[in-house]
């Protein structure tokens, strides 16, 4: 029910600009800009802040002290920028002649008056006047009044009837393209008549009186243009004067007839008339475009298994299209000519508008489906008048629970509905699709695709308001969050289950200048939000309270601060435990050594250093060694980017202490010291680098082997996938090349690969896993060697 779903979105629209009070200096305001809407709420952002996102907030239209842009300089009140962006520009007048250029303000009555805080459908109050298309002429326009607003649904009277022609009253939903504001017909150079079959109820004069009548009225309250923001543009057909296609009779219900273009109007427009061989019949025909419900390619009812009428005074027993269109000398319009479908199910319960009396609406049943049509029994209407034909995108039907929503009266069936149905086409009223806030909880662990740096600048909370909107909200948060977006944003679209229910929404996450997007499946219910928040921390392996509806004050109940990546990746993602560590280790020639004293396993931690400004890309393989108590640490400090963790495994408990002492000791000979006289469960460093890194001849990255020590020409935080890819195939690990490719890693992400990882994201068995290892160890020491000073 897409025009449902529009009719309930807010009137404000991302972009838009507006005078908001400073909270830190009274009398004064600057202007923000709304970046995305929740009902009645507003999440704004200072001009100034630019990208940042760390001092955006919510405010209540209501209630918040917001104005147009404009309202300043004519109340004489001072425009002054937030004191903790105030020294950031000298010109504070050009920058906002320059952010203002080309943007748009939003209007005055949404701000204040009757209309401020309204959806858009309530915008459309009773007396509003609009203009209405003849369903004859696409080029005749007429003023007609509002006399009803049904969530949306208007009930219009043309300008110069009154209650007693209340017969030739039209119902139409708010975004009919036949609706458009007062005015259009005149600039679009229309003409303004009223409907033929209207004209002879008054004369021309007085019809003259009623359009001004029309004009002084749409200017004592004239209806917002965000009224039309929703507003389809109607596509260009392709259809051309003589084809032949198959449609939904308008005069008829339940009959589906052959039918001709008879007129090309403009590339928007063309007419359609039934074919009827019939002596003396008056030709029956209707205006339509792209987009007119109830149009079908010729053979759609044999393709469906749907009975197509015979065109009346047509001759022959059985019709058939191949000898029709010969006998015609005519074409079938090509498929292409018509939209796409969309569909429901067979059972589901929906409410409907009565065809034969608009103004009445029905519990209704779908009881067939095909391609882009539905048939409907309306409950509560006598046979054979309650079956009727029904487009998918009509709207003349809504959800369960709309007339309820809408105070309007709904016609029940007339016996008690049978309870086998089990499908129901239901949107609830609105509660339950609402939900309170979801909190992000900083503190907690954020596991090996989130940057603890970009989650500690999110909002503390996202919402209330509309499920959909709130955890769309804060799934982009999270993926704009992420070292690499498009990961996370493959992870979210795995994301299902088959007890909630969703509703699909296009997500894009933007990495490296280039632009990824993804169907994401979101819950639509309230009681379902913690479930899904949970699922999606689970997936993201971050501790299940990193959002969540419920707010961790001080200490995580999970006790999260004390897991590094990988623990976390078995304790929550897996929900499996850390094997114990074998009693003895294996030695170089595959031999097992004798059992030795477990030593306490310790971490090497490598820092991201933070950047201040929030528009740099953080990059986790940009790190720099810790050095003396902090390297050596059992914990990751508060103040340390936990995402650029590495844990050193059980089998190797001192690498990172040795890596450091070759570090500052500044060269081969002081890697090898340091690592002497300790057991290892695999080979030395100089065993490392037997394997010699040839690359193919003619690349740009070079490596020379120096004294049994891997050289590298080119740092290696800066290789691309297809140069990790060539380092891979020198070695004795070529056969794994392709899982480097398929899996995007780079050099950055080379070198955060561990004996952990690398079993657990590659599937590898321990073997295979420690020989790749060691090739990776080698390019590590020569970065340590060579770059990380």
């Amino acid at each position: 029910f897409k025009n449902v779903e529009i009719s309930l979105q807010s009137s404000f629209q991302p972009g838009m600009k507006l005078e908001v009070a400073n909270k830190s200096s009274p009398d004064t305001y600057w202007v923000a800009t709304i970046i995305t809407t929740c009902g009645q709420l507003l999440l704004l952002r200072f001009s100034g802040y630019g990208e940042d996102r760390k001092a955006d907030f919510w405010c209540d239209v209501m209630t918040a002290e917001l104005h147009p842009v404009g309202w300043c300089a004519q109340n004489n009140k001072t425009l002054m920028p937030p004191e903790a962006i105030k020294e950031k520009y000298n010109d504070w007048t050009e920058f906002l002649i320059q952010d203002l250029t080309g943007s748009r303000t939003a209007p005055a009555n949404l701000l204040e008056g009757p209309l401020r805080g309204k959806n858009t459908v309530d915008l459309v109050v009773e007396g509003s006047v609009l203009e209405l298309q003849d369903v004859s002429d696409p080029f005749l326009y007429w003023p007609v009044r509002v006399v009803q607003n049904v969530g949306g649904r208007l009930r219009l009277r043309y300008s110069g009837l009154s209650e007693d022609h209340q017969a030739q009253d039209t119902w139409l939903f708010y975004l009919d393209v036949r609706l458009r504001p007062l005015g259009w017909a005149l600039e679009n150079r229309l003409a303004l008549e009223p409907p033929t079959e209207l004209r002879c109820l008054k004369s021309a004069p007085d019809w003259q009186h009623a359009l001004e009548d029309a004009r002084l009225d749409a200017q004592k309250s004239p209806l917002p243009l965000e009224v039309f923001k929703d507003h389809v543009d109607l596509p260009k057909h392709s259809f051309k004067a003589g084809m032949k296609l198959e449609m939904v009779s308008p005069w008829e219900q339940l009959q589906i007839c052959p039918v001709s273009v008879t007129k090309v109007y403009n590339e928007v427009y063309f007419q359609v008339a039934l074919d009827d061989f019939s002596v003396e019949t008056k030709p029956r025909f209707v205006v339509c475009h792209t987009n007119s419900s109830g149009i079908l390619p010729v053979q759609w009812s044999l393709k469906n298994g749907v009975g197509l009428e015979r065109p009346p005074g047509y001759e022959g027993q059985d019709f058939d299209w191949a000898d029709y269109l010969k006998q015609s000398g005519t074409e079938a319009a090509p498929d292409a000519c018509f939209p796409d479908n969309r569909g429901f199910a067979k059972d589901m319960w929906l409410e409907a508008v009565n065809p034969r009396r608009p103004a009445e609406v029905c519990v209704a049943q779908i009881t067939l489906v095909r391609g882009r049509l539905l048939w409907l029994r309306l409950e509560g209407v006598p046979k054979p008048l309650s079956e009727c034909i029904v487009d998918v995108e009509s709207m003349d039907i809504f959800p369960v629970g709309w007339c309820e929503a809408n105070a309007y009266p709904l016609t029940p069936p007339l016996k008690p509905v049978c309870q086998k149905q089990k499908k129901i086409a239901v949107v609830q009223p609105e509660k339950p699709y609402c939900c309170s806030k979801i909190f992000v909880n900083h503190r907690c662990f954020s596991g090996p695709y989130l940057n603890k740096g970009r989650i500690a600048e999110l909002p503390q909370a996202v919402g209330p308001g509309k499920c959909t909107l709130v955890l769309r909200e804060l799934l982009s948060m999270l993926i704009n969050a992420a070292y690499k977006p498009g990961r996370v944003l493959k992870e979210l679209q795995e994301l299902e289950d088959q007890s909630w229910d969703c509703q699909e929404e296009t997500l894009k996450a933007k990495y490296k200048g280039k632009t990824y997007r993804s169907t994401i499946r979101i819950v639509r219910l309230a009681d379902q939000i913690s479930d899904f928040c949970r699922k999606v921390c689970v997936k993201l392996q971050c501790c299940p309270n990193l959002f969540s509806p419920v707010l961790v004050a001080d200490k995580c109940p999970k006790n999260c601060s004390l897991q590094t990546k990988t623990k976390y990746t078995y304790y929550y993602g897996k929900k499996r435990k850390l094997s114990k560590p074998m009693g003895g280790e294996e030695t170089a020639e595959g031999e097992l050594a004798k059992p030795t004293r477990r030593r306490k396993k310790r971490k090497a931690i490598f820092v991201q250093k933070k950047r201040r400004s929030s528009a740099v890309d953080y990059t986790p393989a940009e790190m720099a060694l810790q050095s003396g108590s902090e390297g050596t640490s059992s914990e990751p400090r508060e103040d340390h980017t936990d995402a650029s963790s590495v844990e050193v495994t059980s089998s190797r408990p001192r690498r990172a202490a040795t890596l450091r002492r070759a570090v500052s000791m500044g060269n081969a000979a002081g890697s090898q010291e340091a690592s002497g006289g300790r057991r290892r469960s695999t080979r030395s460093l100089s065993a490392y680098n037997q394997n010699k890194y040839q690359p193919p001849k003619g690349q740009d990255m070079q490596v020379e082997e120096e004294e049994s020590q891997l050289v590298l020409d080119r740092n290696p935080l800066e290789w691309s996938i297809d140069e990790v890819v060539q380092f891979i195939n020198s070695t004795d690990c070529a056969s794994l090349a392709n899982i480097f490719q398929e899996q995007d890693i780079d050099g950055q992400a080379l070198l955060l690969l561990t004996l952990p990882t690398v079993q657990e994201c590659m599937d590898l068995k321990l073997g295979p896993a420690i020989k790749l290892c060691h090739q990776i160890e080698r390019v590590k020491v020569a970065f340590y060697r060579q770059y990380a000073n």
